[in-house]
This record gives structure tokens, C-alpha cells and sequence, in this order.
């Protein structure tokens, strides 16, 4: 792990292992289990308060308990990804936004597929939710978290975000 990601904590979920990091301040990822494994899995865990809180806020948030989370973040990207994830930040539970229409919020429109990108490398799904961004006809069109599309319909499910058929 590099300086950033000092810190390290594993915790259950309804959509498999999480595994979370942090420079002792701010989260700096979080990670869901693909096909029985996590990125540090060979690194023991190592926790510090904030990643105690989060651990806390996810497993609320899987209960239906917590619709917002209040953690400091710090997602390491480029200028354009930083703007993506910040407008991601904005949604609220529950609500979606198209590929386009977040282009549109970044100040990028037409840049559907370059967002799509940026969704696709936010080093903090759930806490970022990149699961809320939808197709411009509603499809689910990829997630790269976990075990794809499959942990994206459950998290959007659970949000009680409706698909078109």
C-alpha cells in the first residue's frame, strides 16, 4: 500500500467482502470482493477511527438505516474525475442521474464516454455513488465494482432506484 492507504479494514456485506483504506484522516478507497478476493487480502488489517465509522455507516446503510454518509473522503484522480466524483457526491439516495446528463453537470456535454470512465475509476463506490448513474434510457450499462452488473441492480435495488424494463 502506498502512503495514502496506510490503514486497512475488512468488513462483511450483503454484496460480499468491503475492503477499505486510509491515510489515518479520510477514507481513500474502498474495494468490493470480485470473485472471492480483495486487492490487499495478502496485508493484515490495521484500522484507525475513521475507518471504525465507516465500517459503522456501511453497515447501516446495508440495514436501511443510513441514507447519507458522513465521512471524510479524499479520492486521488485527475482534475475531470475529481469534478465527476464531486457532482456524484451531490446525489442524493435513491436518486439517479444518465451518463449525459453528468457530462452536462461537469460542464463536458457530449461527453457521455469520458464520464463513463471517470464513473467507472471512483475509488470509492457506495460512499461515491457511481451506481446511481444509469444509461440516458435507464439501462444498466456496466459497474466495475464488485461482481459488475449484478452488484450494481442490488445496490440500485436497495436504493429503490426502479430500471427501465
Amino acid at each position: 500500500m502506498t502512503d495514502s492507504s496506510t490503514y486497512l479494514v475488512r468488513t462483511t456485506s450483503p454484496i460480499g467482502r468491503l475492503e477499505l483504506t486510509s491515510d489515518g484522516e479520510s477514507i481513500t478507497s474502498l474495494s468490493i470482493e470480485r470473485d472471492g478476493s480483495l486487492p490487499h487480502d495478502d496485508r493484515p488489517e490495521s484500522s484507525t477511527a475513521v475507518l471504525e465509522t465507516a465500517v459503522e455507516q456501511l453497515a447501516e446503510y446495508f440495514a436501511g438505516e443510513r441514507k447519507e454518509f458522513q465521512l471524510p473522503l479524499h479520492a486521488h484522480g485527475t482534475p475531470f474525475q475529481e469534478h465527476v466524483w464531486e457532482q456524484l457526491q451531490r446525489l442524493d439516495f435513491g436518486e439517479h442521474v444518465s451518463y449525459g446528463e453528468l457530462g452536462v453537470l461537469v460542464g463536458r456535454p457530449g461527453s457521455a464516454r469520458a464520464v463513463g470512465g471517470a464513473v467507472g475509476a471512483n475509488p470509492l463506490p457506495i460512499l461515491i455513488g457511481c451506481h446511481r448513474v444509469l444509461a440516458s434510457n435507464g439501462a444498466v450499462t456496466g459497474y466495475s465494482g464488485g461482481e459488475g452488473v449484478p452488484t450494481k441492480l442490488w445496490l440500485l435495488a436497495h436504493e429503490g432506484i426502479t430500471l427501465a424494463a
